[in-house]
């Protein structure tokens, strides 16, 4: 099953950094090396197995971008499932980039009227003060151009946790069934006596679903990522848990596993026991890796593995299922 991404934006937005980082596994650090993308750089990405990604990079160049809007309209519109466009937060042709984006819409008005749409407002470490009022401001604006239509916008950067929080969520929407893995992740929580639970795809490590749900995850105040020392000492651990902490763990995990890939090692499992909390991440499916979250000190991570051992088969199956009917 394939499913056609486009990837869109002025040149020097940032688009092709992002996609090397989610889907090549590169290291921000080295996005420098990449050069400027030439017409449409089209390439298939395996996800979770059996769900094709058929992801059309396309320059950004004046040239290239007046092409896709007038003799490449219908290949480059149509069939399209997600458009996520990129504006550089910091791009001195603001106006220019807002008028290839109407056109844009306008392609997918006329080719493709069901694809879902996400703004990613990027290279938001850019802005040294008031970067919230100055996402919100940009936010607000890029709605005005998009009356009457449904839209995620995401202030990125690929220096933080903020590239898979958006990412997560564009994949989210590729996999129809996600809320029937959510729901058997749940169960499976109870199970383990866990606080939470997070499922993994296995290459990029971005999100495919939890055992919360996003209208119950807490809304905790932090500073830098760690919750206050009155936080953790409340009796709900659910009540203590970073907002970030999904896409923070992605961010991690793939650093982690480049470092591995750096002295020839491979990434398996992880185990962590910390005074107030025990994390178990290892693989459930050949696709997938889950992490539990236990608070309970009396749980053994020894029978977290082997909780995870007996649900492999039926997340195999789930997950099969979830593509299939798709």
């Amino acid at each position: 099953m394939k499913k056609k991404v486009l990837l869109m934006g002025a040149s020097g937005s940032g688009k092709t950094s992002m996609r090397s980082i989610i889907f090549s596994n590169n290291p921000a650090s080295l996005t420098s090396r990449l050069g400027a993308t030439i017409d449409v750089e089209q390439n298939h990405v395996r996800f979770l197995g059996d769900l094709i990604l058929n992801l059309w990079d396309c320059g950004g160049q004046d040239a290239f971008m007046d092409s896709y809007l007038t003799s490449q309209r219908a290949t480059i519109f149509q069939h399209v499932g997600v458009l996520i466009y990129v504006f550089d937060i910091e791009s001195r042709e603001a106006a220019k980039d807002l008028e290839y984006y109407r056109d844009c819409l306008e392609g997918l008005r006329q080719f493709s009227p069901n694809a879902a749409i996400f703004l990613l407002v990027h290279k938001m470490d850019l802005v040294r003060a008031g970067r919230e009022v100055t996402f919100e401001k940009k936010r607000d604006e890029l709605q005005e151009c998009s009356p009457e239509l449904s839209l995620s916008v995401f202030g990125t950067s690929i220096y933080d946790e903020s590239l898979y929080k958006a990412w997560s969520n564009i994949v989210h929407t590729l996999i129809p069934n996600a809320n029937i893995l959510s729901t058997h992740l749940s169960t499976f929580a109870q199970a383990c006596s866990a606080t939470e639970v997070i499922l993994f795809e296995r290459t990029t490590f971005l999100v495919i679903a939890t055992s919360s749900s996003s209208s119950s995850r807490p809304a905790l105040s932090s500073t830098n990522g760690r919750t206050n020392n009155d936080a953790r000492q409340s009796d709900n651990p659910a009540n203590t848990l970073d907002p970030t902490r999904y896409e923070r763990t992605s961010e991690l995990i793939k650093a982690f596993k480049h470092s591995c890939s750096r002295v020839r090692g491979e990434f398996h499992s992880l185990e962590m026991e910390l005074w107030d909390f025990t994390a178990v991440l290892d693989e459930m499916t050949k696709n997938t890796y889950v992490l539990i979250i236990v608070h309970d000190p009396s749980i053994e991570t020894a029978a977290l593995k082997l909780n995870i051992r007996m649900a492999r088969r039926k997340f195999e199956e789930l997950q099969g299922d979830s593509l299939i009917s798709s």
